[in-house]
Protein backbone atom coordinates (compact mmCIF):
# COMPACT_ATOMS: atom_id res chain seq x y z
CA UNK A 1 0.00 0.00 0.00
CA UNK A 2 1.32 3.44 -0.91
CA UNK A 3 2.24 5.82 1.88
CA UNK A 4 1.38 9.53 1.78
CA UNK A 5 3.27 12.30 3.61
CA UNK A 6 1.13 15.03 5.16
CA UNK A 7 2.61 17.76 7.36
CA UNK A 8 5.55 15.55 8.25
CA UNK A 9 3.36 12.56 9.23
CA UNK A 10 3.03 9.39 7.16
CA UNK A 11 -0.48 8.07 6.49
CA UNK A 12 -1.21 4.68 4.99
CA UNK A 13 -4.28 6.06 3.21
CA UNK A 14 -4.93 9.53 1.75
CA UNK A 15 -8.24 9.95 3.62
CA UNK A 16 -6.84 9.40 7.12
CA UNK A 17 -5.56 12.83 8.15
CA UNK A 18 -7.00 13.99 11.50
CA UNK A 19 -9.96 16.35 10.96
CA UNK A 20 -10.36 19.52 13.02
CA UNK A 21 -13.38 21.06 11.23
CA UNK A 22 -16.13 19.68 9.01
CA UNK A 23 -18.97 21.21 7.01
CA UNK A 24 -21.41 19.69 4.53
CA UNK A 25 -22.65 21.65 1.53
CA UNK A 26 -25.26 20.72 -1.05
CA UNK A 27 -25.04 21.39 -4.78
CA UNK A 28 -26.80 19.93 -7.80
CA UNK A 29 -28.45 17.17 -5.81
CA UNK A 30 -25.17 16.06 -4.24
CA UNK A 31 -23.80 16.42 -0.72
CA UNK A 32 -20.15 17.37 -0.27
CA UNK A 33 -18.58 16.82 3.14
CA UNK A 34 -15.68 19.25 3.44
CA UNK A 35 -13.16 18.32 6.12
CA UNK A 36 -10.18 20.41 7.16
CA UNK A 37 -7.00 18.89 8.48
CA UNK A 38 -4.98 20.72 11.12
CA UNK A 39 -3.32 23.92 9.98
CA UNK A 40 -4.04 27.58 9.38
CA UNK A 41 -5.53 29.25 6.31
CA UNK A 42 -5.21 33.02 6.51
CA UNK A 43 -8.39 33.70 4.52
CA UNK A 44 -10.37 31.45 6.81
CA UNK A 45 -12.02 28.13 6.11
CA UNK A 46 -15.27 29.75 4.93
CA UNK A 47 -13.51 31.19 1.88
CA UNK A 48 -12.27 27.75 0.87
CA UNK A 49 -15.72 26.24 1.40
CA UNK A 50 -17.23 28.96 -0.78
CA UNK A 51 -14.73 28.23 -3.56
CA UNK A 52 -15.48 24.51 -3.41
CA UNK A 53 -19.20 25.29 -3.62
CA UNK A 54 -18.59 27.50 -6.67
CA UNK A 55 -16.61 24.73 -8.34
CA UNK A 56 -19.30 22.16 -7.54
CA UNK A 57 -21.88 24.51 -9.01
CA UNK A 58 -19.95 24.79 -12.28
CA UNK A 59 -19.68 21.01 -12.54
CA UNK A 60 -23.40 20.68 -11.79
CA UNK A 61 -24.28 23.22 -14.48
CA UNK A 62 -22.24 21.34 -17.09
CA UNK A 63 -23.55 17.88 -16.21
CA UNK A 64 -27.08 18.94 -15.30
CA UNK A 65 -26.50 17.65 -11.75
CA UNK A 66 -23.65 16.90 -9.42
CA UNK A 67 -22.26 13.61 -10.72
CA UNK A 68 -22.34 11.60 -7.47
CA UNK A 69 -24.72 11.60 -4.52
CA UNK A 70 -21.96 12.09 -1.95
CA UNK A 71 -18.39 13.28 -2.02
CA UNK A 72 -15.80 13.99 0.63
CA UNK A 73 -13.25 16.77 0.24
CA UNK A 74 -10.24 16.77 2.58
CA UNK A 75 -8.47 20.13 2.70
CA UNK A 76 -4.89 20.00 3.95
CA UNK A 77 -3.40 23.43 4.74
CA UNK A 78 0.23 23.90 3.72
CA UNK A 79 2.15 26.30 5.96
CA UNK A 80 3.59 29.38 4.30
CA UNK A 81 2.46 28.44 0.77
CA UNK A 82 0.13 30.08 -1.76
CA UNK A 83 -2.72 28.80 -3.91
CA UNK A 84 -4.44 25.47 -4.40
CA UNK A 85 -1.24 23.53 -4.80
CA UNK A 86 -2.42 20.04 -5.65
CA UNK A 87 -5.55 17.93 -5.91
CA UNK A 88 -6.19 14.21 -6.30
CA UNK A 89 -9.48 12.37 -6.67
CA UNK A 90 -10.31 8.76 -5.90
CA UNK A 91 -13.50 6.72 -6.25
CA UNK A 92 -15.32 4.59 -3.66
CA UNK A 93 -13.29 5.43 -0.56
CA UNK A 94 -14.47 5.20 3.07
CA UNK A 95 -18.15 5.03 2.14
CA UNK A 96 -18.08 7.95 -0.30
CA UNK A 97 -18.49 7.51 -4.05
CA UNK A 98 -15.82 10.19 -4.51
CA UNK A 99 -12.99 11.45 -2.30
CA UNK A 100 -10.89 14.53 -3.10
CA UNK A 101 -7.72 15.59 -1.33
CA UNK A 102 -6.73 19.25 -1.78
CA UNK A 103 -3.55 20.91 -0.57
CA UNK A 104 -4.23 24.63 -0.01
CA UNK A 105 -1.53 27.12 0.90
CA UNK A 106 -1.87 28.94 4.19
CA UNK A 107 -1.07 32.28 2.52
CA UNK A 108 -3.53 31.89 -0.36
CA UNK A 109 -5.08 35.25 -1.28
CA UNK A 110 -8.67 35.93 -2.32
CA UNK A 111 -7.51 36.60 -5.89
CA UNK A 112 -5.58 33.32 -6.04
CA UNK A 113 -8.59 31.41 -4.82
CA UNK A 114 -10.90 33.18 -7.26
CA UNK A 115 -8.90 32.15 -10.33
CA UNK A 116 -8.16 28.60 -9.16
CA UNK A 117 -8.97 25.85 -11.66
CA UNK A 118 -7.70 22.85 -9.70
CA UNK A 119 -10.82 22.34 -7.57
CA UNK A 120 -13.15 22.36 -10.58
CA UNK A 121 -10.80 20.02 -12.46
CA UNK A 122 -10.79 17.54 -9.59
CA UNK A 123 -14.57 17.65 -9.12
CA UNK A 124 -14.96 16.96 -12.84
CA UNK A 125 -13.18 13.64 -12.33
CA UNK A 126 -16.17 12.43 -10.32
CA UNK A 127 -18.24 12.32 -13.54
CA UNK A 128 -16.28 9.53 -15.24
CA UNK A 129 -15.70 5.90 -14.29
CA UNK A 130 -12.23 4.88 -13.16
CA UNK A 131 -10.53 3.58 -16.29
CA UNK A 132 -7.52 1.28 -16.83
CA UNK A 133 -4.11 2.93 -16.61
CA UNK A 134 -3.67 3.09 -20.39
CA UNK A 135 -6.70 5.38 -20.61
CA UNK A 136 -5.51 7.79 -17.94
CA UNK A 137 -5.23 10.30 -20.79
CA UNK A 138 -9.01 10.26 -21.22
CA UNK A 139 -9.62 10.90 -17.53
CA UNK A 140 -7.19 13.82 -17.38
CA UNK A 141 -7.91 15.15 -20.87
CA UNK A 142 -11.64 15.17 -20.23
CA UNK A 143 -11.27 17.04 -16.93
CA UNK A 144 -8.89 19.50 -18.60
CA UNK A 145 -11.36 20.15 -21.44
CA UNK A 146 -14.56 20.32 -19.38
CA UNK A 147 -13.26 22.44 -16.48
CA UNK A 148 -12.99 25.79 -18.31
CA UNK A 149 -16.17 25.21 -20.32
CA UNK A 150 -18.11 24.45 -17.14
CA UNK A 151 -16.81 27.67 -15.60
CA UNK A 152 -17.94 29.65 -18.64
CA UNK A 153 -21.40 28.10 -18.47
CA UNK A 154 -21.58 28.94 -14.76
CA UNK A 155 -20.66 32.57 -15.43
CA UNK A 156 -17.18 32.44 -13.88
CA UNK A 157 -15.18 32.98 -17.06
CA UNK A 158 -15.61 34.71 -20.40
CA UNK A 159 -15.68 32.42 -23.43
CA UNK A 160 -12.96 34.45 -25.12
CA UNK A 161 -10.49 33.67 -22.36
CA UNK A 162 -10.79 29.90 -22.63
CA UNK A 163 -10.46 29.85 -26.42
CA UNK A 164 -7.30 31.91 -26.07
CA UNK A 165 -5.99 29.33 -23.59
CA UNK A 166 -6.84 26.52 -26.02
CA UNK A 167 -4.97 28.24 -28.85
CA UNK A 168 -1.85 28.40 -26.70
CA UNK A 169 -2.27 25.04 -24.97
CA UNK A 170 -3.66 22.55 -27.49
CA UNK A 171 -0.41 22.29 -29.53
CA UNK A 172 1.11 20.60 -26.45
CA UNK A 173 -1.19 17.67 -27.14
CA UNK A 174 -0.09 17.02 -30.70
CA UNK A 175 1.90 13.82 -31.35
CA UNK A 176 5.64 14.05 -31.95
CA UNK A 177 8.13 11.62 -33.43
CA UNK A 178 7.86 8.18 -31.89
CA UNK A 179 4.26 8.61 -30.72
CA UNK A 180 2.36 5.30 -30.67
CA UNK A 181 -1.14 6.60 -29.89
CA UNK A 182 -2.68 7.86 -26.68
CA UNK A 183 -2.92 4.43 -25.03
CA UNK A 184 0.83 3.94 -25.44
CA UNK A 185 2.32 7.43 -25.12
CA UNK A 186 2.12 8.54 -21.50
CA UNK A 187 3.88 11.89 -21.61
CA UNK A 188 2.52 14.94 -19.79
CA UNK A 189 1.58 16.68 -23.05
CA UNK A 190 -0.25 13.72 -24.52
CA UNK A 191 -1.96 12.78 -21.25
CA UNK A 192 -3.43 16.19 -20.45
CA UNK A 193 -3.42 18.21 -23.66
CA UNK A 194 -3.62 15.20 -25.97
CA UNK A 195 -6.67 14.00 -24.08
CA UNK A 196 -8.16 17.49 -24.21
CA UNK A 197 -7.46 17.65 -27.95
CA UNK A 198 -9.31 14.35 -28.38
CA UNK A 199 -12.29 15.83 -26.51
CA UNK A 200 -12.31 19.06 -28.53
CA UNK A 201 -12.07 17.14 -31.81
CA UNK A 202 -14.85 14.79 -30.72
CA UNK A 203 -17.06 17.68 -29.62
CA UNK A 204 -16.68 19.41 -32.98
CA UNK A 205 -17.21 16.20 -34.96
CA UNK A 206 -20.36 15.25 -33.02
CA UNK A 207 -21.76 18.70 -33.71
CA UNK A 208 -20.84 18.48 -37.38
CA UNK A 209 -22.54 15.11 -37.79
CA UNK A 210 -25.68 16.14 -35.90
CA UNK A 211 -25.91 19.67 -37.34
CA UNK A 212 -25.11 21.07 -33.91
CA UNK A 213 -28.03 19.33 -32.24
CA UNK A 214 -25.77 17.29 -29.96
CA UNK A 215 -22.29 17.72 -28.57
CA UNK A 216 -19.83 16.04 -26.22
CA UNK A 217 -21.74 17.52 -23.29
CA UNK A 218 -24.77 15.37 -24.18
CA UNK A 219 -22.58 12.27 -24.29
CA UNK A 220 -21.03 13.06 -20.91
CA UNK A 221 -24.38 13.75 -19.29
CA UNK A 222 -25.57 10.36 -20.50
CA UNK A 223 -22.52 8.69 -18.98
CA UNK A 224 -23.33 10.25 -15.61
CA UNK A 225 -27.02 9.33 -15.95
CA UNK A 226 -25.99 5.72 -16.55
CA UNK A 227 -24.05 5.76 -13.27
CA UNK A 228 -20.66 5.38 -14.95
CA UNK A 229 -19.04 7.66 -12.37
CA UNK A 230 -15.74 7.53 -10.51
CA UNK A 231 -16.92 4.91 -8.01
CA UNK A 232 -17.13 2.35 -10.83
CA UNK A 233 -14.25 0.63 -12.61
CA UNK A 234 -15.10 0.16 -16.27
CA UNK A 235 -13.45 -0.37 -19.65
CA UNK A 236 -13.34 2.79 -21.73
CA UNK A 237 -15.17 1.12 -24.62
CA UNK A 238 -18.30 0.65 -22.46
CA UNK A 239 -18.27 4.28 -21.34
CA UNK A 240 -17.84 5.60 -24.87
CA UNK A 241 -20.65 3.39 -26.14
CA UNK A 242 -23.03 5.03 -23.67
CA UNK A 243 -21.90 8.48 -24.80
CA UNK A 244 -22.34 7.67 -28.48
CA UNK A 245 -25.82 6.32 -27.82
CA UNK A 246 -26.87 9.72 -26.48
CA UNK A 247 -25.67 11.57 -29.58
CA UNK A 248 -26.83 8.95 -32.10
CA UNK A 249 -23.33 8.79 -33.56
CA UNK A 250 -20.25 6.57 -33.26
CA UNK A 251 -17.81 9.44 -33.00
CA UNK A 252 -16.29 8.56 -29.62
CA UNK A 253 -15.90 4.85 -30.33
CA UNK A 254 -14.46 5.34 -33.80
CA UNK A 255 -12.10 8.11 -32.72
CA UNK A 256 -10.88 5.99 -29.82
CA UNK A 257 -9.97 3.11 -32.13
CA UNK A 258 -7.73 5.42 -34.17
CA UNK A 259 -6.36 7.81 -31.58
CA UNK A 260 -5.55 5.16 -28.98
CA UNK A 261 -3.27 3.14 -31.27
CA UNK A 262 -1.79 5.61 -33.73
CA UNK A 263 -0.51 9.18 -33.79
CA UNK A 264 -3.36 11.33 -35.13
CA UNK A 265 -2.33 14.95 -35.72
CA UNK A 266 -4.93 17.72 -35.77
CA UNK A 267 -4.75 20.59 -38.22
CA UNK A 268 -5.26 23.14 -35.49
CA UNK A 269 -4.79 26.21 -37.64
CA UNK A 270 -7.57 25.06 -39.98
CA UNK A 271 -9.79 24.10 -37.03
CA UNK A 272 -9.42 27.53 -35.42
CA UNK A 273 -10.26 29.20 -38.72
CA UNK A 274 -13.41 27.12 -39.09
CA UNK A 275 -14.51 27.84 -35.51
CA UNK A 276 -13.63 31.51 -35.74
CA UNK A 277 -10.84 31.56 -33.17
CA UNK A 278 -8.05 33.92 -34.19
CA UNK A 279 -4.39 33.39 -33.23
CA UNK A 280 -4.68 35.99 -30.45
CA UNK A 281 -7.78 34.26 -29.09
CA UNK A 282 -10.25 36.84 -30.36
CA UNK A 283 -13.44 35.45 -31.87
CA UNK A 284 -14.97 35.78 -35.34
CA UNK A 285 -18.70 35.11 -35.46
CA UNK A 286 -18.65 35.19 -39.26
CA UNK A 287 -16.51 32.03 -39.47
CA UNK A 288 -18.11 28.96 -41.09
CA UNK A 289 -18.47 26.97 -37.85
CA UNK A 290 -18.70 29.77 -35.31
CA UNK A 291 -22.12 28.41 -34.30
CA UNK A 292 -20.40 25.21 -33.16
CA UNK A 293 -17.92 27.23 -31.09
CA UNK A 294 -20.72 29.21 -29.46
CA UNK A 295 -22.74 26.05 -28.76
CA UNK A 296 -19.82 24.42 -26.95
CA UNK A 297 -19.78 27.11 -24.26
CA UNK A 298 -23.50 27.94 -24.22
CA UNK A 299 -25.45 26.86 -21.15
CA UNK A 300 -27.03 23.58 -22.16
CA UNK A 301 -30.74 22.96 -22.21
Amino acid sequence: MAMFAMSGVMYAQPDRAPVVFSQTIHEGGGALQIDFAEGAIDLGRAAVVDRIQMAAHAVSVYYGRFPVAKARVLVIPSAGRHGVMQGTTWGAMSGFPAFLRLRVGQRTTADELKVDWVITHELTHTALASLPDDQHWFEEGLASYVEPIARVQAGELAAKSIWADMVSGMPNGEPVAGDRGLDHTHTWGRTYWGGALFCLSADVEIRRQTRNRYGLQDALRAIVAAGDTIDKEMPVESVLRVGDGATHTRVLEEMYVRWSQTAVPVELEALWQQLGVKPDGSLDDAAPESAIRRAITATSR
